[in-house]
């Protein structure tokens, strides 16, 4: 039995494209984080969740690191990997700020509004 010191770091990002009514989905994440971790050799989770603000709401994702004892790596290492991946997320999910958690802190990334739109966007002008 492997056994490391738990730790745990988090990516909060929504679908709504520039809070316009174009969203993106789980499937265009899942290439994005496909992408990184292939090139990486890195795993993370992939979570649906929904952000529920004033006036509003969008569907999101919560991307998840853990502390692996197979393949242990520095708090700094995961953090590093879990940064350069919000970094590519912000830009071609056309985010304005993305959050990353650790057990912690939170960190506020926010674009340089120089979005990549190579990957297509859902329409999406349902309001409930």
């Amino acid at each position: 039995m492997k056994v490391s010191e738990a730790y745990e770091v988090k990516i909060w990002v929504g679908l709504r494209a520039r809070y316009g009514y174009l969203y993106h989905n789980t499937q265009d994440v899942r290439k994005i984080c496909d992408e990184f971790v292939n090139e990486q050799g890195d795993c993370v989770t992939i979570t649906p969740t929904e952000f529920r603000y004033v006036n509003g709401h969008e569907p999101g994702v919560i991307i998840g690191w853990i502390q692996y004892p197979r393949i242990p790596r520095t708090k700094e290492e995961i953090n590093a990997r879990a940064f350069k991946l919000a970094e590519m997320l912000l830009k071609k999910l056309g985010q304005y700020r993305i959050t990353i958690t650790t057990p912690e802190k939170s960190y506020l990334i926010e674009n340089d509004l120089d979005c990549d739109d190579t990957i297509p966007l859902i329409k999406n002008i349902t309001k409930e």
